[in-house]
């Protein structure tokens, strides 16, 4: 199984590039992690959200790999428990497909998007800036990769 992010927003700050890639790296042998950056749509005065958010949509969905299981994080999602987390991530092994997990615009995700969507997961209540979920996102599978092979980086 392959994982691909697709994350709307383009140019992180370099801290972020760093260590999406660091986590990346360490993932590579349990589970290769691809980052597809999303451009948002035009927003601004009398520019229209809805059709900013339909555009995001569009390319989102276009981004996806065949037949994945989607993933959207969202703060109305199901907050998973690290050890949660890894046996999502083992169900999705068994599953054969790809996985693609989706970070939306400012808005949030268009409804074609949310249609699409296998699952729905949050990162707790907080507003998280969206360049940092992919990082935090990164982070996470590496620790429910971890987790599954035993490995010591997680320790409860």
């Amino acid at each position: 199984m392959k994982a691909r992010l697709v994350a709307v927003g383009e140019r992180p700050p370099a801290w972020v590039s760093t260590g999406f890639a660091e986590y990346r790296k360490r993932l590579a042998h349990w589970l290769p992690l691809e980052l597809v950056e999303v451009p948002p749509g035009l927003r601004g005065k009398n520019r229209d959200v809805a059709r900013a958010m339909a555009d995001e949509g569009g390319r989102v969905l276009a981004a996806l790999p065949r037949s994945a299981t989607v993933v959207m994080l969202d703060g109305g999602g199901r907050a998973w428990s690290s050890e949660e987390l890894a046996q999502r991530l083992e169900h999705w092994r068994t599953q054969g497909r790809d996985l693609a997990l989706l970070v939306g615009g400012p808005e949030g995700h268009a409804p074609d998007v949310r249609a699409r969507a296998d699952e729905s997961w949050s990162l707790g209540p907080l507003t998280l800036p969206h360049m940092l979920v992919r990082l935090l996102v990164a982070e996470q599978l590496y620790r429910a990769a971890a987790l599954l092979a035993n490995h010591p980086y997680h320790r409860a």
